[in-house]
């Protein structure tokens, strides 16, 4: 990553893991792990707001990079393949683990995961949510999102917030490695070996519009390309439906 040096921080409560780095940030002299047992003002995408019930991992990794935006937002592909590749580990197999565009993980066709990329100035914080022991109720999402699933619930594995993350940042580590050499495209290799309902119907909501499509690849840009009746479409940010 941007140094060998990483730091790993533990907190008993935050309320943010993702604000509490950009705190932390200028000391910083390599990749910084915030790691909470709860947070008290989380959110998700789009300002959505995360609940943060005991048990579950609520973890960030701030890191300093020199990059252009569109670069850095490549960063949520890596922490997804991060994250497939620590559930593997700490479960034993891969066995229902599926990624979501643009940044889920999915378990048995739940969501297990969210992930927030934020940037200031040359700081990249990426937050990463894992429902470990509990998932919201399907209620708390909007209709026709993805239902909440939680690691215990789904495969009866019990795991703790700092054995996840003993798996979790040696994954980031090699990702981000594989991505600084070689670039993207091994990355986006990855990602769409692991990717849900490649080749199925889809649909991809921006705001007003909804698109319905075959949701054909990503492509070198990390961008949902969908197939439609008139001709394919590059979609660089949607909300996407099953």
């Amino acid at each position: 990553m941007c140094s060998d040096l990483v730091t790993r921080v533990e907190l008993a409560s935050v309320d943010s893991t993702n604000l509490e780095a950009f705190r932390q940030a200028p000391d910083l002299r390599g990749p910084l792990w915030i790691l909470a047992g709860e947070q008290t003002a989380g959110k998700g995408r789009r300002a959505r707001p995360w609940t943060s019930p005991p048990g579950n991992f609520y973890g960030s990794l701030a890191q300093r990079l020199d990059e252009a935006p569109a670069r850095l937002g490549l960063r949520s592909f890596i922490a997804a393949l991060a994250l497939y590749d620590a559930f593997v580990a700490v479960v034993g197999n891969g066995t229902g683990f599926a990624l979501k565009w643009p940044n889920d993980v999915l378990l048995n066709g739940g969501k297990l995961t969210g992930i927030l990329l934020e940037a200031s100035g040359p700081m990249l914080v990426i937050g990463m949510g894992v429902n470990l022991l509990h998932a919201p109720p399907a209620s708390a999402v909007e209709p026709g999102a993805v239902a909440p699933v939680s690691l215990l619930g789904e495969t009866g594995v019990r795991v703790t917030p700092a054995r996840f993350l003993d798996a979790l940042a040696p994954a980031m580590t090699h990702w981000e490695a594989i991505f600084r050499t070689e670039g993207f495209a091994p990355i986006r290799a990855a990602w769409l070996s692991r990717a849900a309902r490649i080749g199925e119907k889809i649909i991809a909501r921006t705001g007003s519009e909804t698109r319905e499509g075959i949701f054909e690849t990503i492509d070198q840009d990390g961008n949902l390309v969908l197939r439609m009746g008139s001709g394919t479409v590059a979609i660089p940010a949607a909300d996407v439906f099953f």
